[in-house]
């Protein structure tokens, strides 16, 4: 017999919010845990310490689409929901532009952006549901409502409904309340011709031109998918250099990829002031020294997020702060008053769902006198565009800069059997190592499944692998994997499938 699974559970959900374990007032307030925020690392957290035998609470505010919901912007709208319509139109453009090389002729092709829609509201609506049956499964008591840390480890809880506000007692609480985008004042969210990366994911119709503020994950991904559909897409980004946090190897090849694509990026360009009207939104921005104008049909604004704590912290509670705001933790997510920890978006680190959702079943584990430990250093960044962008570890600047004397090695796509069978050869794998040890140092990957292909470069770092240990392993062929082996076999100039100059 297997294990329920999230999606088993799903499918079953109840439609009531109540009978998914919603807190009633027969609870009497006491609790080994309680968490505040029901995001990724919120819900992952009171999941494990349940699993743990601890008694839960779980305080998430979000509504969505009129019914509270837990999975925070992950679940709602960020990760899932930009992934589904991510899907959608890449099927699409690969419809119209692809099948003819395979033979395969079709009428004319169209979409509806309405199912579009659809299909990624019940998506969401699953996955939300599944962690609320999750959270009954358990015995986890939901309150859905705003939660505040009192001292002394007191949580103040206002409900939704607008019923007396309560006090629950723990023995140790976890913060976890996520972060929100960051507004710019040269271009204020006015939900209707421009919009945050929320606003972006509710589209109706495909704007015919569309202006992207901000050339990060969320703008890039974004953009793709209306680009997709026929929006006439420009990407103006502040800085001078694109994706300068990559490899500049990987984020090179991003940038070439993109714009080949048909998407106007335009660097440098520091928006000044915006103006809607009936027509649209004028976008005013300067770039190398002068001014210039561009028109749009809707503008969306991608410039990052800001943790998000507005309300939670009792000005007594004793919680230290960063100089940028955030909640000081150490390694373990232990704040400074015993037995409070705060995970994810609102603490340092890379804003990322999987890393909160580690550093929640850490805190946990933690609490119970395990030894658990977050791997900082092996934290897989992706951007879900095509092709996917993935990294994991050092860039070869960053192993420069940290004193390493480093030896890299990169292998292409195009010249992989799978990568042609499936039409997809754009970009490469590349790999860093320390050049005294052979040790890898860091993984960087752009192509079809990057996001998931780097995982074996994950899994190496973690093992402490040296280049020579992934050169010695068997990798099936034909497979998109091979290109890992050629790369790390081209870290010493040894790739069997490219003219490379023998190395000493």
């Amino acid at each position: 017999m297997t294990d329920t699974t999230v999606t088993d559970i799903a499918n079953a959900a109840s439609s009531s919010v109540d009978s998914a374990g919603t807190a009633h007032a027969a609870t009497d307030g006491k609790f080994d845990l309680v968490v505040i925020g029901g995001g990724p690392g919120g819900y992952e957290a009171a999941i494990r310490a349940a699993q743990l035998g601890m008694k839960v609470a779980c305080i998430e505010k979000r509504v969505h689409k009129g019914v509270p919901s837990l999975g925070g912007t992950c679940l709602n709208v960020g990760c899932i929901p930009s992934k589904a319509l991510l899907d959608s139109s890449h099927r699409y453009e690969s419809t119209v532009h692809d099948l003819a090389a395979h033979g395969i002729t079709t009428g004319d092709v169209t979409f509806d952006v309405a199912t579009m829609q659809a299909r990624k509201d019940a998506i969401v609506a699953q996955l939300t549901g599944g962690i609320a049956q999750l959270f009954k499964g358990n015995g986890i008591t939901w309150f859905q409502g705003t939660g505040k840390l009192l001292a002394g480890k007191q949580v103040e809880v206002t409900p939704l409904d607008g019923s007396a506000s309560q006090v629950l007692s723990a023995n140790n609480v976890i913060l976890a309340t996520g972060s929100s985008p960051i507004n710019i004042p040269a271009a204020q969210v006015d939900e209707n011709r421009i919009v945050d990366s929320t606003g972006a994911l509710e589209f109706k119709e495909v704007p015919a031109t569309l202006g992207i503020i901000g050339a990060g994950v969320i703008g890039l991904e974004l953009g793709s998918v209306w680009r997709r559909l026929g929006s006439e897409v420009t990407v103006l980004e502040a800085q001078d250099e694109f994706l300068g946090a990559l490899d500049k190897g990987l984020a090179k090849e991003a940038l070439k990829q993109f714009k080949k694509q048909g998407m106007d990026i335009q660097l440098g360009a520091k928006v000044q002031s915006t103006q809607v009207s009936e027509q649209g939104v004028s976008v005013t921005y300067t770039q190398a020294g002068a001014e210039k104008t561009l028109q749009f049909d809707r503008v969306i604004v991608c410039v990052g997020r800001r943790a998000y704590a507005e309300g939670l912290l009792a000005d007594d509670t004793g919680i230290k702060l960063t100089e940028r705001g955030l909640i000081d933790v150490n390694d373990q997510c232990q704040t400074s008053v015993e037995g409070v920890y705060a995970i994810g978006d609102l603490v340092r680190g890379p804003m990322l769902a999987h890393k909160a959702m580690e550093e929640g079943v850490m805190a946990v584990e933690r609490m119970h006198g395990e030894a658990t430990q977050v791997n900082y250093d092996t934290i897989i960044g992706v951007i879900y565009t095509a092709p996917e962008v993935a990294w994991v570890g050092l860039s070869e600047e960053a192993a420069v800069a940290k004193g390493h004397e480093i030896k890299t090695g990169q292998f292409a796509f195009a010249v992989n059997g799978r990568a042609l069978a499936a039409g997809e050869t754009q970009g490469f794998v590349k790999f860093v190592s320390d050049a005294k040890t052979d040790r890898l140092l860091g993984m960087h990957v752009i192509g079809a499944g990057a996001g998931d292909m780097v995982h074996q470069g994950m899994i190496a770092l973690e093992f402490a692998a040296s280049t020579e240990d992934l050169q010695l392993m068997t990798f099936a062929h034909p497979t998109l994997s091979e290109v890992v082996h050629e790369a790390a076999l081209s870290v010493d100039g040894r790739a069997i499938h490219a003219i490379q100059r023998k190395r000493k």
